[in-house]
């Protein structure tokens, strides 16, 4: 008589659905894309600072690279990413609100709203992706 053994990861593939993984990996696309295009709007914040703040300008801009990078690796792979949800979400999350909590500084409005749907986005392609999975797919 012959028995199978199934895995996590052989057990867990039989509860995924490809529509769906295919929908969070293209809103993980879409925020990267967007960043990138943030980045580009960077550029000329950072021509455009005056002294005192084109490093911080220059930071904020290349950060922007940084999220693009990391949404870019959770749409090609998303349960082999441990962490990266996590970490993207709670820094987006703490910005907007902030930048709620602050609503009467120029451009608080237009960072919470940006911020907000990068959260939403970003919460509806974990779930969609099974991104928690990650914790117990990944080798220690």
């Amino acid at each position: 008589m012959q028995t199978t053994t199934l895995s996590r990861n052989t057990a867990d593939a039989g509860l995924r659905n490809p529509g769906a993984e295919r929908a969070g990996r293209l809103l993980l696309a879409i925020c990267a894309v967007a960043t990138v295009a943030a980045f580009a709007g960077g550029i000329f914040r950072i021509l455009d600072a005056p002294d005192d703040y084109v490093l911080t300008e220059f930071w904020r801009t290349t950060a922007y690279l940084v999220f693009a990078g990391m949404w870019a690796l959770l749409a090609l792979a998303p349960r082999r990413q441990r962490g990266m949800f996590e970490l993207i979400l709670l820094q987006k999350t703490l910005v907007t609100v902030q930048a709620l909590a602050l609503l009467d500084l120029p451009a608080a409005v237009q960072t919470a709203w940006v911020d907000g749907a990068l959260v939403v986005a970003t919460v509806a392609a974990y779930v969609l992706c099974r991104g928690w999975s990650a914790w117990r797919n990944a080798a220690a």
